[in-house]
């Protein structure tokens, strides 16, 4: 049986703890700019999207397999300072479904949690689906007492995303888990060729800025739609370390955050 104690230990060199919830996705900017620099440590990421593992296609290693030895598990290592655990490193293959009820999506994320070798990690990001469901509970549950540092949201401009988000900041405060901030992705598409921006996905009620004051959450920052950014995260070989000013500024506030709050 996982017990606080058991896997406090096994994530006790473990820094800053974070999980992220979406109602749209921006983990590949704000991955890299984590990943990408030596200077931050070793980082670990955690895909607990148990039904759609994108992870490993993301960071280009959706080959790999992983190892289990007297340590437990033992996580992808993507580059020196970044190593990755998904359960899509466990399928026959990439086209195969997870059709799991919530106990045991819940039991494979304890797994994850408890049984992975994660080392001496400086940050765990652990990447969860959109939504308030089963990975999400079972995450705060298994994290709150070794330690949550705080969550990541993320949204599109439009009310229906934010719909979405403003039940993920509900969980949060119920379950107690620190907000680091929400940040605003595909806040608009700059035209490579013109420079016009475009907005692809219209703030009709203010978009995330607004929600933030209405809510009193912090805002981090916003991400444009990119094509070169979108197409390295579909093409593993295509050159993906370069990251905007808005995502190490958006890193910069999430590390401020984790460091103001360390234990």
């Amino acid at each position: 049986m996982l017990t606080i104690g058991t896997l406090f230990l096994t994530l006790s060199n473990t820094l800053f703890r974070n999980f992220r919830l979406s109602g749209k996705p921006s983990w590949h900017p704000l991955c890299c700019s984590f990943a990408f620099n030596p200077q931050l440590g070793l980082v670990g990421v955690l895909d607990a999207d148990i039904c759609g593992p994108s992870q490993p296609r993301v960071l280009g290693v959706g080959g790999e397999r992983v190892h289990h030895s007297g340590s437990g598990w033992s996580p992808v290592y993507v580059s020196d300072n970044l190593c990755l655990m998904s359960i899509g490193f466990l399928l026959g293959s990439p086209d195969d479904a997870v059709i799991w009820r919530g106990p045991k999506k819940n039991g494979m994320i304890k797994q994850f949690l408890s049984e992975v070798d994660w080392g001496d990690l400086d940050y765990l990001l652990i990447d969860t689906p959109p939504g308030t469901s089963d990975e999400h509970l079972s995450v705060v549950q298994y994290l709150c007492g070794a330690g949550l540092t705080g969550a990541v949201l993320v949204s599109t401009p439009q009310e229906t995303a934010l719909l979405d988000v403003r039940k993920e900041i509900s969980f949060c405060r119920k379950l107690k888990v620190p907000l680091i901030g929400v940040l605003e992705n595909m806040a608009g598409f700059l035209c490579p060729h013109c420079k016009t921006r475009s907005d692809i996905f219209p703030a009709t009620t203010g978009g995330v800025t607004a929600m933030c004051t209405e809510m009193d959450v912090p805002y981090l920052g916003s991400l444009l739609l990119q094509p070169a950014l979108a197409r390295a995260a579909d093409d593993p070989t295509l050159p993906a370390r370069d990251t905007t000013n808005a995502a190490l500024d958006i890193r910069a506030k999430i590390m401020a955050f984790c460091e103001r709050n360390s234990s």
